[in-house]
């Protein structure tokens, strides 16, 4: 005992290791945030590459969050190339990662990794040590693979393509998936690598040796997938979501009277020179690269739309500066959920990655469709017709590329800002219905506050036997 007579606190060292991509980093980072406050005696190592520990090391956390880095097997530029690069994290990462455990002091507790990450059951199965899996993507796609991996496994065939014509066949009486998520499935198996579609049904298949499975996700978003979810498997299941940066925007936003100050970036200043609702938000992502071509379709039809517009253009910020016109902003980055949370946006054009979507319900911002790559597709059907909260991009698959022409995009961009809009006003209006959803299940008594609350008591707490 100290000096005071109470019981010295033992501190709990748990490891959070992510998929090395960013919105798995976010995720994970937004997870820890969630359960340090939660716990105070927890101390978390969040373990990266060296490569993105120089991106996100300087990078504000709380006390009881530490980095640690293994060296880097696979440059993020080389991500473009999915089986390849999963490949590379499947092969390369558990040596250093188990060699950073044996380094690490307090000896490590609880580990806490990425589901992608097939290796980490390994680990902890060798090593004893608890671990929990965080899913990165939607409940609903989980479900959908899994339900097609049981229909691969009942034909008898290794390989997920090599299913397509049969499942195409058998597309309405798959047991546990619908025909509109087999459909969806079936598009993301034709326009992806096949290669790395493989590693992604080989990483569903070894889902049963899952201890605990966190899903960044609202249980109300997705009952369905997540009663599903729940039925099927004997551990258990905890709906957390969204696990994104709203406990520190929310701080800082009671923290001011104003939306901006002095040292607020220049973005954010001309957004609070704008009328309300009237720009449109536009973020591709940081994974699939689209062509110059492509990208200048767009700014030709925004150029031409007389739509007023924030555009996150990433590397290519300063060469789509000149096209666009002055009718809006182009820059190279942004702070996502502050923009899609300043009252002068109205829209949001979007690849539909699933960190984005929960940005733009907790937002309540209705959103474009233009989905680019694996869970973005069904993330886009799932945002037009189940939640109605958006609008779809007419694309079109050619050879490798993806594309939409300047004038489908210029009318629809048009028509989605007119604020005057009857459909617009409706998909307003389901918008904002979603984001008191989502706000009820983070506040206490919450769905997802309280499956965090259950998450730490089961997975966390010290038990004395």
């Amino acid at each position: 005992m100290d000096s005071t007579g109470a019981e010295p606190t033992t501190v709990l060292h748990a490891v959070a290791m992510p998929f090395p991509l960013q919105g798995h980093i976010n995720a994970m980072m937004s997870l820890c945030k969630l359960l340090s406050s939660r716990k105070h005696n927890l101390l978390i190592t969040f373990v990266v590459t060296e490569e993105w520990l120089h991106c996100i090391g300087s990078e504000p956390k709380p006390d009881n969050i530490r980095f640690a880095s293994i060296p880097t097997v696979i440059e993020r530029a080389k991500a473009v190339d999915f089986g390849g690069f999963n490949e590379v994290v499947k092969t390369k990462m558990e040596a250093p990662f188990e060699q950073l455990l044996d380094r690490l002091e307090p000896p490590v507790a609880r580990i806490i990794a990425d589901f992608e990450l097939q290796w980490s059951f390994g680990v902890g199965i060798r090593r004893n040590i608890p671990l929990a899996s965080l899913w990165t993507m939607s409940a609903s796609f989980f479900s959908s693979l899994h339900h097609y991996h049981v229909f691969a496994q009942a034909q008898s065939q290794l390989l997920p393509l090599h299913l397509i014509d049969q499942a195409e066949e058998h597309v309405d009486n798959i047991s546990g998936i619908s025909s509109t998520h087999l459909k969806d499935l079936l598009t993301v198996f034709h326009e992806n690598d096949p290669r790395g579609m493989e590693m992604v049904m080989e990483c569903i298949s070894k889902g049963s040796k899952a201890q605990y499975l966190l899903m960044n996700s609202v249980y109300e978003l997705e009952p369905q997938a997540f009663d599903t979810l729940k039925a099927i498997f004997h551990f258990p299941v905890y709906p957390i979501g969204p696990a994104i940066r709203y406990m520190e925007f929310e701080l800082e936003h009671s923290s001011f009277t104003t939306t901006t100050s002095d040292n607020s970036p220049d973005y954010l200043k001309w957004l609070d020179s704008q009328s309300a609702g009237s720009i449109l938000y536009i973020s591709l992502g940081s994974f699939f690269v689209l062509t110059d071509t492509q990208m200048d379709e767009f700014a030709a039809a925004l150029r031409n739309s007389g739509v007023r517009f924030l555009w996150v253009a990433r590397g290519k910020a300063s060469r789509l500066k000149e096209s666009c016109g002055d009718t809006g902003l182009v820059v190279p980055w942004c702070d996502q959920l502050r923009v899609l949370c300043h009252p002068s946006i109205g829209g949001f054009w979007s690849h539909c990655g699933w960190n984005s979507t929960q940005e733009a319900v907790y937002a309540g911002i209705p959103m474009l469709t233009f989905p680019l790559f694996l869970d973005q597709i069904p993330n886009s059907r799932q945002i037009v017709e189940d939640w109605k909260i958006g609008w779809r991009m007419k694309r079109a698959q050619v050879g490798s590329e993806i594309l939409a022409t300047k004038e489908d995009i210029l009318e629809l961009v048009q028509k989605f800002m007119e604020l005057e809009n009857c459909e617009r006003k409706n998909t307003w209006k389901r918008a904002r219905e979603l984001k008191n959803m989502c706000h009820q299940a983070i506040t206490e008594g919450g769905s997802s506050h309280s499956q965090l609350d259950a998450f730490v008591s089961d997975f966390l707490e010290v038990k004395n036997h």
